[in-house]
C-alpha cells in the first residue's frame, strides 16, 4: 500500500495519540473479564434436598427434622440424599411412622434450599441433580456466542471498519448484559449470554486490530498486552465484586451497567488509517492522519500525503484469500490450531476454579493476579526471544503443567492450586502472544478476517472446554489429560511459523515464501538501528518479508 507505512512513521509510532488510543482499549477489558467468568460465582455449592412438603397434609405438626427423617433416604455417610426422596403414599401418619417408606424416586416437586441463602442461578433455576449439567452447558452457549461473534464481526470489521464494529459491540454488551439481570427463565438467560459472548468477541478482536494498525512494531506488543493486563485486573475486580454482592441479579447489573459509560467512544474513537486506505477512502485517511500528527506534535509533509494512494490492483480481501494463497494457508491453519489449544487449556483451568479445593474467591483473585506478571513478562519475552519461540514454549509449559496435575492426589488441594496457577500463568502469556503474533501475521485487508477465524477456533475450544469437564464422571484424570495434551501438540506446530519481530505490517495479500535467513537478517538489521521501528528506521522492503 503506497505511502501509508512511511506516513505512519512520520506521524509517530507511539506518541500521545497512540497512548490515548491504548487507554481507550483498556476500559472495555474490565467488563469483558466480568462476563467471561461471572457465572462461576452465580452457581455456588448450596445444600439442598427434595421438597417433601406432601407429608405436611398428613402431619402438619411435624418438625422439620421429623419430616426429613420420614421422607428422605440417607447416603452411605448418613447424610440426607440430595436428589432422591421416598415416594409419596396415601397412608396415615401413624402407618408411615410405624412401617416407614421404602420406594424411592427422583425429586418430583422441586428442591428446598437454606432460607438465608442469597439468590443464585442455582437456587432460582434449580441447577442441581439432573439439571446440574445446565451450568456447564450454559458456559458452552456463552462460548458459542463468542464463536458467532468471531464469525460475524471479523469479516464485518474488514468491510465496514474497526470503529463501527467496536461501537456496535459495546452497545450490545451493555444492553444484553443488564437485561440478563431480569430474565424469568434459564433458557432466556442462556440466549442473552450468547449475545453478550458475541459482543465480547467483537470488542476484543477489533480493538486488537485497531491498536495494531496504529502503533509501530517496537511498541506494538506493549500496547496490546497492556489491555490484557487490564483484563487480568478485571478478573481481580470480579473476585471482589462477587464476594461483596452475593445476589446474582445485582452482581450482573453491577458488572454490566458501567459499559454504558463507554458510549463516549462515539466522539473520540478513531478509525484505522490503514483500513481506510485499503478501502480507497483516501480523504478520510488523510484527515485522521493529520489529526494524529497534530496530537503527536508532528508535521506530515504535504507531498507525502499526496502520494497516499491505494494500489490499483489492491482490493478488499476475503476469507477465501486465507486458503487460496499458500503462505496464508500455512499461517491460518497453524495459528487456528494454536488458538484452539490455548483456549482449551486457558478455559479448562479458569472454569475449573471451583474444583481445586480452596476458597473460590481467593483462587479467582490468584488467577487474576498471576495474569498481570504473565502479560507484562510476555512483553519482554516477545522483545528478547521473538514471537515464534515464545508462542511454542509457553504452550508447551501450560500443557505439561496440566499433565503433572493428573498425578497429584485429591487430598492435596494446595499443590493442585499452585500448579494450576502456574498453568494459568503460561496459558495467559501464551494467549497474549497469540494476539500480537496473529495480528502481525495477517495482511491489513484480511487482518480482521484472519484474527476472526483464529478467534472462531478458540471459541470452538471454549465451547468444548466446559463439556470436557463432564468426562470427570468417568475418571477424574480425563479432563486434565485432554487440557494438557492439546497445547503440547500446538506448541510443536508453532515451530513451523515465521518470525515477525521488528517487521512492518503487510497491507495486501501478495507475497511469496522468502527464506528464513531473510528474517534473521531483518531482525539483526533492526538491532543495528535499521528496523527498530522507532520513527522511520524500517525500509519498505521489509514489508515483503514479514510472512512465509
Amino acid at each position: 500500500m503506497s505511502g501509508i507505512g512511511e506516513i505512519l512513521k512520520t506521524v509517530g509510532e507511539f506518541g500521545p495519540f497512540q497512548k490515548w488510543l491504548v487507554l481507550l482499549t483498556l476500559l472495555p477489558c474490565l467488563s469483558v473479564a466480568f462476563h467471561q467468568f461471572c457465572q462461576l460465582f452465580m452457581v455456588p455449592n448450596v445444600p439442598h434436598h427434595c421438597d417433601t412438603s406432601w407429608i405436611r397434609a398428613i402431619g402438619p405438626n411435624l418438625t422439620e427434622e421429623e419430616q426429613l427423617n420420614l421422607t428422605l433416604p440417607r447416603d452411605a455417610d448418613g447424610a440426607y440424599e440430595q436428589c432422591s426422596m421416598y415416594s409419596p403414599v396415601d397412608w396415615d401418619l401413624g402407618s408411615i411412622v410405624a412401617y416407614g417408606l421404602n420406594d424411592t424416586e427422583k425429586c418430583s416437586s422441586g428442591w428446598v434450599y437454606p432460607p438465608a441463602q442469597p439468590p443464585s442461578l442455582l437456587t432460582e433455576f434449580d441447577l442441581v441433580c439432573d439439571r446440574k449439567d445446565l451450568n456447564d452447558i450454559s458456559q458452552s452457549i456463552y462460548m458459542m456466542g463468542m464463536f458467532l461473534g468471531a464469525l460475524i464481526f471479523g469479516p464485518l470489521s474488514d468491510r465496514i471498519g474497526r470503529r463501527p464494529v467496536i461501537l456496535i459491540s459495546i452497545f450490545l454488551q451493555g444492553l444484553f448484559g443488564v437485561a440478563i439481570a431480569f430474565v424469568p427463565h434459564f433458557y432466556v438467560y442462556m440466549a442473552f449470554r450468547c449475545v453478550v459472548g458475541a459482543s465480547v468477541s467483537g470488542i476484543t478482536m477489533t480493538i486488537l486490530s485497531l491498536a495494531t494498525e496504529w502503533i509501530g512494531a517496537s511498541s506494538r506488543p506493549m500496547a496490546v498486552l497492556m489491555s490484557h493486563c487490564c483484563f487480568a485486573i478485571g478478573q481481580m475486580i470480579l473476585a471482589g465484586l462477587s464476594y461483596g454482592i452475593r445476589n446474582w441479579r445485582l452482581l450482573e447489573i453491577a458488572g454490566s451497567a458501567p459499559t454504558f459509560a463507554l458510549f463516549f467512544y462515539i466522539w473520540v474513537l478513531p478509525e484505522s488509517a490503514r483500513w481506510l486506505v485499503t478501502q480507497g477512502r483516501i480523504e478520510e485517511a488523510k484527515k485522521v492522519l493529520k489529526k494524529a500528527a497534530s496530537i503527536n506534535k508532528r508535521t506530515i509533509p504535504p507531498g507525502l500525503l499526496e502520494q497516499l494512494k491505494p494500489e490499483t490492483q489492491t482490493k478488499s480481501g476475503s476469507i477465501l484469500d486465507l486458503f487460496r494463497k499458500k503462505h496464508l494457508l500455512k499461517v491460518t491453519l497453524i495459528m487456528s490450531c494454536a488458538w484452539f489449544v490455548n483456549s482449551l487449556v486457558y478455559y479448562g483451568l479458569s472454569l475449573n476454579v471451583t474444583n481445586f479445593g480452596l476458597d473460590i474467591y481467593l483462587t479467582q483473585l490468584a488467577f487474576g493476579a498471576v495474569e498481570i506478571p504473565a502479560r507484562l513478562g510476555c512483553i519482554l519475552l516477545l522483545q528478547w526471544f521473538g514471537r515464534k519461540k515464545s508462542q511454542a514454549v509457553l504452550l508447551l509449559l501450560s500443557g505439561l503443567v496440566c499433565l503433572i496435575i493428573i498425578g497429584i492426589p485429591e487430598d492435596q488441594p494446595m499443590v493442585t492450586t499452585v500448579l494450576a496457577t502456574i498453568g494459568k500463568f503460561a496459558a495467559s502469556a501464551s494467549f497474549s502472544t497469540s494476539y500480537v503474533y496473529t495480528a502481525e501475521l495477517f495482511p491489513t485487508v484480511v487482518r480482521q478476517t484472519g484474527v476472526g477465524l483464529c478467534s472462531m477456533s478458540a471459541r470452538v475450544a471454549g465451547i468444548v472446554a466446559p463439556l470436557i469437564r463432564l468426562l470427570s464422571q468417568y475418571h477424574r484424570a480425563i479432563p486434565m489429560a485432554i487440557y494438557g495434551t492439546a497445547p503440547v501438540v500446538g506448541g510443536l506446530l508453532c515451530v513451523l511459523l515465521p518470525e515477525t519481530r521488528g517487521m512492518d505490517l503487510v497491507d495486501d495479500t501478495g507475497g511469496s515464501h522468502p527464506k528464513a535467513e531473510v528474517h534473521e537478517n531483518a531482525n539483526s538489521s533492526s538491532g543495528n538501528g535499521h528496523g527498530k521501528g522507532k520513527g522511520g528506521g524500517q525500509d519498505n522492503e521489509y514489508t515483503k518479508t514479514t510472512y512465509f
